[in-house]
């Protein structure tokens, strides 16, 4: 029975987890930039009702991920001219384009609302797939789920390792010194941007077109804000932020076992479990992390003015 239970729990965590570390490693690459998008689970809404709406109007799931991942990288390019163009507050812009998603995806999913798809199906990997308990709960996932650490090893290698991300994570720290130094800390923003979105879009498909396969409306369930919660417990590295999405996916999980179980608690209070304990982390651990924080983080950036 515990076998069961654990090997139950391990595996929703790996499924549900993935959306969400999809969009903390959007979020790690823009906070590096500087920039703090509190607009993200607005990004994840609008990938999750596209991504949806493509696929069931062509009949393929792939194409419905790509529609998501570049709808919600114009969507981060549209907070992106209002916080580096037009130099606007970036918590009240964020918040603003959180509200515009909410309604936006509400919009463009009010016709798909209870009507079925064919989403991203498993893919057992031969061979690995059919190992006694650790086959079924590592190797018999969708696309997204194996493609999610390789992307958070990618993110890591541009950030650390390239000179893009020694580029980008100068504009972090101090967006005048990447100028004095002859970069243009808004282009770079721009392209955090871009590519936090696409991840955020990939993330919010996973949930609809692979996790769920059905839309409703704000079916993210504040995960946008738990990935910003996420990126400061990761101490804005995109490994650790493996670690962070896989332990709010297993609270998840977690959770929702103990509903299925039958357990005589109230399901509002079993909902609140991985909210509250990812605030419990978030003050136990991210409270000794503050130095981690791009010390630009948040700043408006006034060029040469």
């Amino acid at each position: 029975m515990i076998e069961s239970l654990l090997k139950g729990i391990l595996t929703s965590s790996i499924v549900s987890g993935t959306s969400l570390l999809y969009a903390t490693l959007g979020e790690v690459l823009t906070q590096r930039a500087g920039i703090v998008n509190l607009g993200l689970e607005g990004a994840l809404l609008i990938g999750a009702s596209v991504g949806f709406a493509a696929t069931l109007e062509t009949g393929n799931p792939l194409l419905g991920i790509l529609a998501a991942a570049l709808a919600a990288a114009l969507f981060n390019l549209a907070f992106g001219y209002l916080v580096i163009t037009r130099r606007a507050n970036q918590p009240a812009s964020g918040l603003t384009m959180m509200f515009l998603g909410t309604g936006l995806s509400a919009l463009i999913g009010k016709g798909y609302v209870g009507r079925p798809i064919v989403g991203l199906g498993k893919l057992p990997i031969p061979g690995l797939a059919q190992l006694p308990w650790v086959g079924p709960v590592f190797f018999n996932h969708d696309l997204l789920v194996y493609l999610v650490v390789p992307a958070a090893v990618l993110i890591w290698w541009l950030l650390f390792r390239t000179r893009w991300g020694l580029g980008v994570r100068a504009v972090g720290e101090s967006p005048t010194t990447a100028f004095a130094a002859g970069r243009q800390p808004g282009w770079l923003q721009y392209q955090a941007l871009f590519i936090a979105g696409l991840l955020a879009g990939v993330g919010g498909a996973h949930l609809s077109v692979a996790y769920t396969l059905n839309w409703s409306e704000g079916m993210t369930a504040g995960r946008g804000f738990i990935a910003i919660a996420l990126v400061i417990f990761s101490k804005w590295h995109p490994l650790w932020a493996i670690a962070g999405a896989l332990l709010f996916g297993g609270l998840v999980a977690f959770q929702l076992q103990l509903q299925a179980s039958g357990m005589d608690v109230s399901p509002f209070l079993l909902n609140m479990v991985p909210y509250v304990l990812t605030i419990l982390v978030l003050m136990i651990w991210g409270g000794r992390r503050r130095h981690a924080a791009p010390a630009g983080l948040g700043q408006v950036y006034r060029g040469t003015e």
